[in-house]
């Protein structure tokens, strides 16, 4: 059995100083350590609230979520891990704001953050704004406190952007680990991160991107699979491939989903739009052109068809090792029969997989929580003890 004092210890054994008062963006922009710093304080976390001990570090404050597509996971992670360090969430309605009325990037970020320690955002829907509005909204508070206009710089913590979606895969990754006893367990294991199909139109390339960007960091033998025309962002190829040669692993890609799926460890069937078509339907945004948006989604719904065979059956499950694959997704899946005629993954194989799919999801306000955690004090080890020491109980009685 596992100690609060295993995982302080743990974390003496890492240097993860960069994290004090910085954000997270994406994360091949963190070292080794910094990511197993956040696992090891996510764990630290689930520990304490499952040993009913209180881990709220704040006695008032404010976390301020942003959220410019649709989420149900993701809004309730972050609110369930600023909660669960004593922060009250505020979320951010453009449409109720100034923003509607021109506010600038500048002004809103200032306005919002006055007792503000936390700001999440999620914006993934269009290729070269989300993750820049982020580093937009970082410089405007960075500027805020320098001129003494902010008494703290809020911490901003990436929901999902148009490159990576950090918290969801870090949660993913937690999971992995977990389900085969360790990190050290998962060197020479086959993850296949495939596309499935959809049909919808327009998913996000942030969780693969976000997947190969960070599963090549671990000693796996990753497998980017899709039909053709379905790439993802190029220089997330080859931050894959830099990873995969450091941890000795491998990162390859294939255009069978068989051969994706042929003696893999780990499978992640999941939908998305091609990058070439992001770019195209983010250009007609910017100029208004409805018609031209229109035209793209119909001819990406045809084009998605034409891959109907592109999806998780029994039969394509049976090829992965000894038929039993750890089955991910971010969800909500497109599940044949249940929420649509034909989609990602058979109902049979998602009701087989739905419990540990429900506790992969688990892991994410942990992950949140965590990276606010490292960004917030200096010494995050001592933070842990002196709540145990305190020992507040998390449900009195």
């Amino acid at each position: 059995m596992k100690t609060l004092q295993d995982y302080i210890d743990k974390l003496n054994a890492l240097n993860f100083k960069e994290m004090y008062e910085n954000d997270f963006f994406l994360t091949w922009e963190k070292t080794d350590d910094e990511i197993e710093a956040v696992f090891t304080v996510a764990d630290a976390l689930r520990y304490m609230r499952e040993n009913n001990i209180s881990t709220k570090v704040f006695e008032s404050g404010l976390g301020i979520s942003l959220f410019r597509d649709n989420s149900t996971r993701t809004r309730f992670s972050f609110a369930s891990a600023c909660n669960l360090l004593g922060l009250e969430v505020q979320d951010l309605d453009e449409g109720k704001s100034q923003i509607a009325h021109g506010e600038t990037v500048r002004e809103t970020a200032n306005m919002i953050s006055f007792m503000a320690d936390v700001i999440g955002i999620r914006d993934d829907m269009y290729i070269g704004k989300g993750n820049k509005y982020m580093h937009d909204v970082v410089d405007a508070v960075k500027e805020g406190h320098d001129e003494g206009i902010l008494e703290q710089r809020p911490t901003l913590v990436n929901l999902q952007c148009d490159i990576d979606h950090p918290t969801q895969c870090m949660a993913d990754m937690l999971h992995i680990i977990h389900a085969f006893g360790g990190v050290e367990n998962l060197k020479g294991k086959k993850l296949a991160m495939t596309w499935a199909y959809s049909p919808s139109y327009g998913k996000p390339l942030s969780v693969p991107q976000g997947v190969i960007g960070l599963m090549t960091r671990f000693g796996m033998d990753v497998v980017l699979a899709h039909p053709e025309g379905y790439e993802v962002m190029p220089e997330v190829e080859e931050v894959a491939k830099a990873n995969a040669a450091k941890a000795g692993g491998s990162f390859t890609k294939t255009n069978d989903m068989a051969e994706a799926f042929k003696d893999a460890d780990i499978v992640y069937p999941k939908s998305w739009a091609p990058f070439a078509a992001m770019e195209k339907r983010t250009k007609l945004y910017a100029e208004g052109d409805q018609a031209g948006i229109d035209a793209l989604e119909q001819e990406l719904l045809a084009q998605n068809a034409e891959h109907k065979d592109w999806a998780c059956t029994e039969d394509m499950m049976k090829l992965t090792r000894d038929g039993k694959a750890l089955y991910l997704h971010c969800l909500p899946a497109d599940i044949s029969g249940v929420s649509c005629e034909t989609g990602e993954v058979d109902a049979s194989v998602f009701d087989r997989y739905r419990t540990p799919l429900y506790k992969e999801a688990s892991f994410k306000p942990y992950i949140i929580a965590a990276m606010i955690f490292l960004s917030k004090f200096e010494n995050p080890q001592e933070i842990l003890k002196k709540l145990e020491e305190r020992g507040t109980k998390r449900v009195f009685g």
